[in-house]
């Protein structure tokens, strides 16, 4: 450990995510500025954008986000970082698709053509996939909007099917639908279900905006989402942040470099390697007040349980409980900046908890008293996660 350093403790590091992600003890504002400061809601499963928000904003409804999402539209779904699903603002949207649209759209590319050549009745792979793309892009600039079925039924160029075994095929136009949305070409619209659920009317970007996106060059990209994360997420290691960018460590080092990140000792919480190297930006390097104990339930994949790659500071011992063999976390329950269990819907009714380790009973009454609150705020629906947590195999 360098002693010209920094040390930022577990505790320095819990306390900087509870008032920083968590939002505790903070004004909220609007559901906007709840999703600007932490950076982007994971959307990968539809509940969760909704719970993250109910999470982080008292009184928040499902009325408001959804008038954010379709009617303002100051907040965009957008596949990016990690090829997953995201609800950003207007501003994390630009320099998101810049920094790794393109690598998102190419793998996407990649993917689809591997089917393509597999398959005998597409002989010209590229040219079959230039066309496609470009024949969504010229219908929906035109004005058209649809779900992927009605686009598929309304541009014949994405309306077959491609092979995917001996005996089986599947749908080719939500590939290519995902591709160019990926790119910033294209947009998940209105809802046409439930929250819980997801059915999106698809769009041309520049005409769901009010305005055109306007990319910038990648390492501009780069350089603004690396801080945004560590000013929502600092400190983390390098390694972090090229896992949750899903880029490069040429590029994640440059951006460090551009925002002149200053590197400290951060303790992990790990045991075999219980101090690492760090970032913070230079003018976040005073200590935070600690905030008071406070009980918080969170939706499956949380921007807080998958802010980090390397989770032992908030997580550990809990990570086998509470995240699956792909590293998706389910849902959790945390007091005092860690999390300390889970949560789960009960078959016959109510939200129960499950918790991991023997707590305060004061951390037990608030539990129990968020969970009541949830049950009540969720009403007659009852979504299923999309990831359930390992412990869900133990629970009826």
């Amino acid at each position: 450990m360098s002693t010209a350093r920094p040390l930022i403790t577990v505790g320095q590091r819990r306390a900087r995510l509870q008032r920083r992600h968590l939002l505790l003890g903070e004004p909220v504002g609007s559901v906007q500025d709840v999703v600007s400061s932490v950076v982007a809601l994971h959307a990968t499963c539809p509940p969760t954008v909704y719970l993250s928000m109910w999470a982080r904003r008292p009184g928040s409804s499902v009325a408001d986000l959804d008038d954010a999402l379709y009617r303002r539209r100051s907040l965009i779904r957008q596949l990016a970082m990690r090829r997953t699903m995201f609800v950003v603002d207007r501003a994390t949207l630009t320099d998101a698709v810049s920094c790794v649209g393109a690598r998102v759209a190419a793998s996407e590319r990649t993917n689809i053509l591997r089917d393509l050549r597999r398959d005998p009745t597409y002989p010209d792979p590229d040219g079959w996939l230039d066309a496609a793309a470009t024949a969504v892009v010229t219908a929906l600039a035109a004005g058209l909007e649809g779900t992927s079925t009605q686009l598929r039924e309304a541009i014949v160029e994405i309306g077959g099917r491609v092979a995917t075994g001996s005996d089986s095929s599947m749908p080719i136009g939500p590939r290519v639908l995902n591709m160019l949305s990926a790119a910033g070409a294209i947009v998940r619209g209105t809802n046409t279900v439930g929250w819980h659920q997801f059915r999106p009317c698809w769009a041309a970007m520049d005409r769901w905006l009010p305005s055109p996106l306007q990319l910038r060059d990648p390492a501009t990209g780069h350089r603004e989402m690396v801080r945004r994360w560590l000013q929502t997420f600092g400190p983390g290691t390098e390694t972090d942040i090229v896992w949750w960018l899903g880029s490069t460590k040429t590029a994640v080092r440059a951006a460090l470099a551009e925002v002149q990140a200053v590197a400290v000792d951060v303790e992990t919480g790990d045991a075999t390697t219980p101090v690492a190297t760090g970032y913070l930006l230079p003018d976040d390097l005073d200590p935070v007040e600690p905030v008071p104990p406070r009980a918080v339930l969170l939706p499956e994949l949380d921007p807080a349980t998958m802010g980090w790659k390397q989770r032992d500071f908030y997580l550990a011992p809990h990570a086998g409980h509470l995240f699956d063999r792909n590293g998706n976390g389910g849902q959790t329950a945390w007091w005092d900046g860690r999390v300390v269990g889970g949560w789960y819907l009960r078959p016959g009714g109510g939200v129960a908890l499950h918790l991991l380790e023997p707590l305060p009973a004061a951390a037990v009454a608030q539990l129990r008293s968020r969970a009541a609150q949830l049950d009540e705020w969720l009403g007659d629906i009852r979504p299923k996660p999309g990831y359930p947590a390992p412990f869900h195999a133990t629970v009826s």
